[in-house]
């Protein structure tokens, strides 16, 4: 899986749905030796995958060892697909909750904006300021 390949196909993308999330990670390269096991240099692709698998989870690296050091890519991969939707599960329903109340999206980027230009205008006051465009205030 990577970020950064042009390929969809490549990673997991958060609002993936749950039959293409179950469709990448069934096709992902994976090699033919028995057990799974982290930090073994000639099994990158093993290593990505339980990383991936430890981290939506939750579980430790040494919890994922004992687990899946006796499974087949086959029974693996089901498990990976699962934790990863259910792991991008809240943040796709909070996306749809988000994205179907317009007037709230509005609200925040007004609220964004006007924020943002407080803190412009008195970046751009200070620097005028300094740079001699304002008469300094003198104290008496």
């Amino acid at each position: 899986m990577s970020k950064s390949a042009p390929s969809d196909q490549s990673r997991i993308n958060l609002l993936d749905s749950k039959d293409l999330i179950a469709d990448k990670i069934k096709r992902c390269k994976t090699d033919s030796f028995a057990g799974l096991e982290f930090d073994n240099a000639e099994r990158p692709e093993c290593n990505n995958l339980l990383s991936v698998y430890q981290i939506v989870s939750g579980k430790t690296k040494e919890e994922v060892s004992e687990e899946c050091k006796d499974m087949s890519w086959g029974t693996f991969k089901p498990l990976l697909a699962d934790a990863l939707i259910e792991h991008l599960s809240p943040i796709q329903v909070r996306y749809q909750e988000i994205t179907a109340e317009t007037g709230y999206l509005d609200k925040v980027l007004s609220e964004g904006a006007d924020r943002a230009t407080e803190i412009a205008d008195a970046t751009v006051h200070n620097l005028k300021q300094a740079m001699g465009f304002y008469p300094r205030n003198s104290a008496s």
